[in-house]
């Protein structure tokens, strides 16, 4: 029985970046993976020759010198800037709410104009915001609330925005000028290959087996390694012994087209609720190709049930605190907790590779 000095739990970002390191300082490495593949979430196919992102969009952007030189050692990124674009029953607007926003919405021309618009319609919350609702007209007013943030949320989330704590939205990007890029990053862009491309190449070297539930043997599998970053959700290590954490899942509906394109843009959100997706997503704006297909996603919020994919975290007090008393539980001494669902926590993926070069500092020396 072959012994590895690390078992990581997780076939993602976070473990692969680990992988990449520890591989590089001579260590020995067996990946488990729950999935048929490989990347997790930003898993990357080829259909008709164009790049799908399988689980929703993927777009790199970060300000960290060292993730972007370490991402673009391994990989070569094209420019992609993300311009999305909102549909509220017919209207197309501009993200993020930006001057070419403000004046399609309001007619106005100067920053001082869409100000004074906004201003006004923010005093209508007197008081601390009680619910999500009132939080986001605080911030950017009823207008732009009622067409842009309201319904898109409600979706998200499966709930009025009434009946949603006001935390979940802390601040809205709002930009007095006329500036579509939906990220204020310095580095943009997503790999040339696809991101699967990138996880294979972070992986080389490490021995993989797909298809494999780590917590159906958890003794087995850990004896057979000296430590082991685990990067599964955290209730499903305790057996859900103090009850399940809450998350929200998506739901993909795929289309392929015979046409050159589908619409001028990657992402088209919409924000009216009687519509039932979020947004669709024309993959050959990522890493344009010569074909005469498209291929197009709708992307469908749910609730999460026993099998789906957990995307989000439902961060609230009560969650939260379930997810700190599981944190304190006793677990086996080997065992190192790294990446969104171990954490409870929406990760970018700049976030996801800085945290897990960070743990490989600390367990590896840089």
């Amino acid at each position: 029985m072959q012994k590895y000095d690390y078992l990581l739990v997780g076939a993602g970002l976070f473990n692969a970046v680990f992988a990449f390191q520890a591989k590089k300082h001579g260590k020995s490495v067996l990946v488990l993976e729950k999935r048929n593949h490989i990347g997790g979430n930003v898993y990357t196919e080829k259909r008709d020759g164009i790049d799908v992102h399988v689980y929703g969009a993927h777009i790199f952007h970060t300000d960290n010198e060292r993730v972007w030189k370490f991402v673009n050692d391994i990989a070569e990124f094209n420019g992609f800037i993300n311009t999305p674009i909102a549909n509220f029953k017919g209207e197309l607007y501009n993200l993020p709410f930006n001057m070419n926003t403000f004046s399609k919405m309001f007619g106005v021309t100067t920053p001082e104009e869409a100000r004074a618009v906004i201003e006004n319609e923010k005093k209508e919350i007197t008081s601390e915001p009680e619910n999500l609702e009132q939080q986001a007209i605080s911030l950017v007013g009823r207008t732009v609330y009622e067409k842009l943030i309201k319904g898109y949320t409600e979706k998200q989330w499966g709930r009025d925005c009434a009946d949603l704590p006001a935390f979940i939205i802390k601040r809205i990007p709002v930009r007095y000028e006329y500036n579509n890029n939906y990220f204020n990053d310095k580095y943009q862009g997503i790999p040339v290959e696809g991101y699967t491309a990138l996880i294979e190449k972070l992986f080389d070297g490490c021995d993989i087996r797909l298809n494999t539930d780590f917590n159906a043997e958890r003794d087995y599998y850990l004896s057979l390694a000296d430590k082991c970053v685990y990067s599964g959700a955290l209730d499903e290590l305790y057996g859900f012994s103090l009850g399940k954490l809450e998350y929200r899942s998506l739901r993909f509906e795929n289309e392929t087209l015979e046409k050159e394109w589908f619409q001028d843009v990657a992402v088209v959100n919409y924000t009216e609720r009687e519509i039932p997706y979020t947004r669709i997503i024309e993959h050959k704006h990522f890493n344009p190709v010569k074909t005469d297909k498209t291929v197009i996603t709708r992307e469908y919020p749910v609730d999460y049930k026993d099998g789906m994919e957990k995307y989000y975290p439902v961060n609230d007090e009560k969650n939260n605190s379930l997810y700190e008393r599981y944190k304190s539980l006793e677990r086996d001494e080997k065992i190192i907790l790294g990446g969104r669902l171990a954490e409870y926590k929406y990760y970018d993926m700049d976030d996801t590779v800085l945290a897990a070069l960070e743990l490989s500092d600390s367990q590896l020396g840089e």
